[in-house]
Formats: C-alpha cells, structure tokens, sequence
C-alpha cells in the first residue's frame, strides 16, 4: 500500500490548491490537520503494532488497534471527537505563539478539526482502495465486478437511450443553471449545478444497479464499462472529503477586511 510520502503529498497537494483558491478562508491550519490525518490518522494502529512489538509488549494489543482504526468510518466514530478537542486546542496555541500563519487571527474550532479529520481519513483509503494488496482490495475487486468482462459486451438499445437521456440532461441542466442572467449568485449556481449533478449521478447509479443485481441474467449496464464502481468510489473517496475540506473552511465574516 501506499508509505507516508504519497499519502502526505497528495494530502498537501490538494490542500494548498484549496489554499490558494479559497483566498485565505482554508488556512494552513486546515493543510496541516487534514494532511496529517490522510498520512498519518488511519495508520495510527500499525504504528502502534509496531511500537507494541518493538517494545517487548506483543502484537496483540497492536494488532486489535489496527483492526478497529484503519477503516474510513471507525476511525472517525472512535478518534474523530477527542483528536478534534486536541487539534482545536493544539491550532489556537500555534495562532497565540505565531507558529502558524491564520489570517483570521483565530484557531480552528471543534467542528472544523471534525471535518477535517474526517476529510483525511477518506483521503487516506482513497490512495489504499487502488494501491495495496496487490491491486487485488476488497473494493477494487468490487469496482471491477461492476463491469462487464465475459467476452465482448453487447450493445443494449435501452442502455444506449437511458444513458444517453441522462447525459444529455447533465449537459443541458448545467448550461440552463449557469446561463447568462442580469442577477445571478455564483453560489446558488454551484449549489444547483451540485444538485443536479447528484441527482444525475443517483439515477444514473440506479440504473446500473437494475441491470447488475435485479435483472436475471445479469445484463450489461454501459457496454464493459464498471460505471457504478467508479461512481461510487468517486463519490465516496474523492468528492466527499473535498467536500468536508470545503465545508470546513472559515466563514467570509471571520475574514478581517
């Protein structure tokens, strides 16, 4: 699987491209906590295996840390609130002591360290989804089995209508969202293009869905293409802690004039 050096370098990457984007309201502060949680966070229980064995304690206790921490939710709902309390505790020190530039003035606040830390943890099982156990992962294996690999799959009329229609949809939808307007609100725009983009992404989801697991025999959904695996990878992995990176970045009001 993925060392500490890509983990840490695709966490900063997209961290500092939010930095400069966001005009200071995602802050190094932000960097520094949702990087150190997509290198770091989830890895915690085979730190503590090694740590364990080396000192002369076992793999036991190490080991049971690593099967309740290194996965994307557990490792949230058991370290997400106490990392939080000292990460906000931790940010308003280096704001006070001048170690860490703010704009704002201010340190982070417990809701955002959450999201943070949460943002980390799906960054983290992002790059350990498609890089470990040989390309042979439990979801890899099940982004795979979505497609279609049994001989060349075969052109499905209806396939090409549905699809298509929804394409065409996204297309149009977009256009219609962002078209020129005398009054338009930049953030209305994003949030229904977000909107529609989801919806789009849900039907088109369910549509693979009925021809993957409710249709007997088992039909082609888009050609070979496994079009719900990545759909949902993607979402889960991908969108979503952008999405928490987003959320957590400080209100306009806080910005100093």
């Amino acid at each position: 699987m993925p060392g500490p050096g890509p983990h840490m370098m695709y966490a900063l990457g997209t961290g500092q491209a939010l930095m400069s984007i966001s005009n200071g309201r995602f802050s190094p502060h932000h960097c520094i906590i949702y990087a150190l949680n997509a290198f770091f966070g989830p890895d915690i229980g085979s730190f503590a295996e090694w740590l364990t064995s080396t000192v002369g304690l076992g793999h036991v206790f190490g080991s049971s840390v690593e099967t309740f921490v290194h996965d994307p939710l557990f490792y949230v709902l058991i370290l997400g609130l106490p990392l939080s309390l000292l990460y906000a505790r931790v940010s308003r020190f280096f704001v006070n002591k001048g170690y860490l530039d703010s704009i704002t003035g201010v340190g982070l606040t417990v809701k955002q360290c959450f999201l943070l830390i949460s943002a980390g943890s799906l960054s983290h099982f992002f790059l350990d989804h498609l890089f470990e156990e040989n390309g042979h992962s439990t979801m890899y294996t099940w982004i795979l089995s979505t497609g279609w690999w049994e001989g060349r799959a075969p052109v499905n009329p209806d396939a090409v209508v549905v699809i298509g229609f929804l394409c065409t949809c996204l297309i149009i939808g977009f256009i219609h969202i962002n078209r020129v307007k005398p009054e338009k609100s930049i953030r209305r725009q994003s949030i229904n293009s977000a909107k529609l983009l989801i919806a789009i992404a849900s039907t088109y989801s369910l549509w693979c869905v009925s021809q993957i697991y409710l249709v007997n025999p088992r039909r082609p959904a888009v050609g070979e293409e496994a079009d719900l695996g990545v759909i949902v990878f993607l979402a889960v992995y991908f969108f979503l802690p952008h999405s928490l990176c987003i959320t957590s970045m400080n209100p306009v009001e806080r910005l100093p004039l």
